[in-house]
């Protein structure tokens, strides 16, 4: 049997992993940037990551939600502290889709309607509602165009406010938009999707989980603008590499058996692992050194005079390279063995462990200048 050949694949093989580095079958050490779509919140193989999921699975590794997981409630418990929800619900579930599907289920429960409105350049995931609400027709078949989605350009008030009414069920988007390119919502634009959602009796879903667990340099990106949605998604740097995803739900709806439902949503590894990265997060004030660091690459990045603007918050950093450095992602890699992200047509995305250190800062922005000095046209003068 083959492979399902869907993925574009660079010739590298990594083998092992520690910090901010990785190690290929070659021997070569690679400076990670990228986190693989930042999952990478506290940096690879951290050690207590590793010996929390490693006691867990010597004691037990699954059970099904139908028995008592005490590791779930301390989760909900540790990550609402942290967060600064602690009055609100959590459900567990394995990814960023499953957790957007499920928030836009409950949407849909609570309000008795199916209207979705979502922003240009989203990205919400590739199942059913989410990959619906995701602006990319290219990955949306035919059985996932039923869902009624209602695009509108991000940051665009009134667009916003001819298309909102009594049926829309929720309004989804992003704390940054990840995939369309680091693109910011503004304070006041997030706080008039608040006002009119409650206006309209919709509900408001804040996806969080490219933008969650302290990347912006709060806890939530959202958190910015001093909102409170009405659900939160995350996944990604949730688990740090173990797959877990979750719904931050409003404390007044109120949840009814099986409403929603997953086998192995909040399964005992899981938790140790999604509860590792908390306390590091914590322990380690991760979050005050992504803002830190994040302001420093950025400031470091404009001063080099090539890059137009730079967008973003924290450790979620995105500019757009210019025609003539149009191949900057894959010199950055080939060259400099430096991974980064991408989105079209020619952005630069950087989504680090939120540990990221001045040193690793200072080795990508000296493999930047060397790439832009090389792919500079000459004066004619």
């Amino acid at each position: 049997m083959k492979l399902f050949d869907v993925y574009p694949l660079f010739p590298i093989t990594p083998v092992r992993a520690s910090g901010s580095w990785l190690w290929d079958d070659q021997g070569k050490k690679y400076l990670d940037l990228y986190g693989g779509h930042a999952v990478i919140s506290i940096g690879h193989s951290h050690p207590k990551y590793v010996e929390a999921i490693s006691r867990q699975l010597n004691a037990i590794g699954f059970y099904s939600n139908s028995v008592q997981n005490p590791l779930q409630q301390k989760l909900a418990e540790k990550l609402g502290e942290v967060s600064g929800y602690s009055d609100y619900q959590l459900f567990l579930c394995n990814s960023g889709a499953e957790a957007n599907e499920n928030a836009m289920k409950v949407a849909s429960f609570v309000t008795g309607r199916s209207k979705i409105i979502a922003f240009r350049k989203a990205f919400h995931g590739r199942t059913s509602a989410a990959v619906a609400s995701t602006d990319n027709p290219k990955i949306v078949a035919p059985i996932n165009a039923s869902h009624h989605i209602q695009f509108v350009p991000l940051n665009d008030a009134a667009a916003f406010d001819s298309v909102m009414n009594d049926e829309v069920a929720a309004v989804v988007i992003e704390g940054i938009q990840g995939v369309g390119g680091i693109h910011v919502p503004e304070t006041s634009f997030l706080n008039h999707l608040e006002k009119q959602c409650r206006k309209y009796g919709a509900m408001l879903i804040l996806d969080e989980i490219q933008s969650g667990y302290g990347r912006s340099g709060k806890f939530f990106a959202h958190q910015y603008a001093d909102i409170r949605p009405d659900l939160i998604t995350t996944a990604k740097g949730m688990g740090n590499g173990f797959p877990i995803g979750g719904v931050l739900i409003h404390p007044d709806i109120k949840p009814w058996s099986g409403m929603l439902g997953t086998t192995f949503g909040g399964n005992y590894l899981a938790c140790a692992a999604a509860l590792a990265v908390l306390e590091v997060i914590e322990k380690e004030n991760l979050m005050t050194n992504a803002l830190e660091m994040g302001n420093y690459l950025a400031e470091s990045i404009l001063s080099l005079n090539v890059f137009s603007e730079l967008r973003g918050k924290g450790l979620m950093l995105g500019f757009d390279a210019p025609e003539q450095h149009k191949t900057l992602r894959k010199d950055l890699l080939f060259q400099h063995h430096v991974f980064t992200g991408e989105s079209s047509p020619n952005t630069i995305r950087l989504l680090p462990s939120l540990a990221l250190t001045r040193d690793e800062s200072d080795f990508f922005l000296e493999a930047l200048q060397s790439c832009l000095n090389q792919n500079t046209v000459p004066s004619s003068n």
